[in-house]
């Protein structure tokens, strides 16, 4: 088997159906796997997919066990010769893992291979590729120069080595990830992908961001930014210090007073909420019962360049690809005062994030 995706669950039943709908469409001609972890969600994740997707493996836990063993898990009963880490919060292009691939099948020495991402307003996600974050780039970052922190020897649309990133997509070889023992499981949420980034780095492979595939990654869906979300942060990075970058009592002494200082003087992410005037649906006919719902003008199939501000755009997955969705979202021609509903196929809701600090919304219909 060519490839294997582990996508780690907890409640979040609806974009997990949106995310396993564009990965079907994307190996569709791929000798490929998919494996859902559940971290004992108790939002009928389970159910969904025994009823939807009974081809996926699904491995149920008990228990919450974490980002590190969870996907451990997943990868433990893998079969592909590459693996990719995947969120639930995600939609892939149907040709996303076939460029991948090709890209990975040319590289000597490759690690952890990346994409870019964009936030559910297409905006792009700067943590897609990152640097080593050492105490000076973490405490730069910290006091509000993030200029090290991420890799900007490279723009969104170059591909190219660096040295991080992000958990919510990784593809590579299963024996790498084997070789280095998976993820860190003393890592129960946040600063794992740094970590296992940084170790593969330091067996000497070369880990990439590949710009010519993009996915949507709503973050903030499946670890909402909440002041528990701040602590388990800060938590991993003294963690992530610790392991690899204190060699003395002193220095650990200022690591520490300095990343709790970050946390107790943090700001908490501020969301303006958008107003909708008007509806409008993408090559799609919308369900009666949907639009029934819907309080404001709806309008059909316009021409994108004619989209105002305070424009909801409903993205029908039934008409369109999702490639085309992502573009669609990620299309400089549209307003980016727009935001954006994708229509799953065959579904009875819709959802989407209008900001990628917060968690999004989602309507159901049926």
């Amino acid at each position: 088997m060519k490839l294997s995706i582990i996508i780690l669950n907890y409640n979040v039943r609806y974009f997990l159906e949106l995310c396993i709908s564009s990965v079907q469409a994307a190996i569709s001609t791929i000798d490929a796997e998919i494996i859902v972890v559940d971290n004992n969600s108790n939002d009928e994740s389970c159910n969904m997919i025994k009823q939807l997707f009974p081809e996926v493996t699904l491995i149920e836990n008990k228990e919450n066990f974490g980002f590190s063993k969870g996907n451990n898990q997943g990868v433990t009963v893998a079969k592909g010769e590459y693996i990719c880490i995947l969120n639930p919060d995600t939609v892939v292009a149907e040709d996303s893992f076939e460029k991948l691939l090709e890209f990975a099948s040319l590289q000597e020495n490759i690690g952890i291979i990346g994409c870019k991402l964009i936030d559910g307003t297409g905006q792009f996600l700067p943590e897609s590729k990152r640097n080593i974050p050492t105490v000076k780039v973490a405490a730069n970052k910290i006091f509000g120069n993030s200029k090290k922190y991420y890799a900007n020897h490279l723009n969104q649309g170059e591909t190219g080595k660096v040295d991080i990133l992000v958990g919510a997509f990784m593809l590579l070889k299963k024996e790498v990830y084997q070789e280095v023992n998976g993820f860190d499981e003393d890592y129960f949420m946040f600063g794992e992908d740094i970590d296992l980034s940084y170790r593969i780095l330091n067996l000497g492979y070369d880990n990439y961001y590949f710009s010519d595939t993009k996915i949507i990654h709503f973050k903030g869906e499946s670890t909402l930014k909440n002041k528990y979300y701040a602590k388990g942060f800060y938590n991993a990075m003294q963690l992530f210090y610790k392991k690899h970058f204190i060699t003395n009592i002193l220095f650990k002494g200022l690591v520490l007073v300095g990343i709790k200082l970050a946390f107790i003087f943090r700001t908490k992410p501020t969301v303006n909420p958008q107003s909708i005037e008007r509806y409008v649906i993408i090559f799609g006919e919308l369900p009666v019962k949907l639009a029934s719902m819907l309080t404001k003008p709806i309008e059909l199939n316009p021409d994108l360049k004619s989209i105002k501000n305070n424009t909801e755009i409903i993205l029908d997955a039934n008409a369109l690809s999702y490639k085309k969705i992502i573009d669609t979202i990620s299309d400089a021609t549209i307003n980016t005062k727009a935001t954006f509903k994708i229509l799953p196929k065959n579904s009875n809701f819709m959802i989407g994030s209008n900001s990628s600090k917060s968690r999004g919304e989602i309507i159901c219909f049926e």
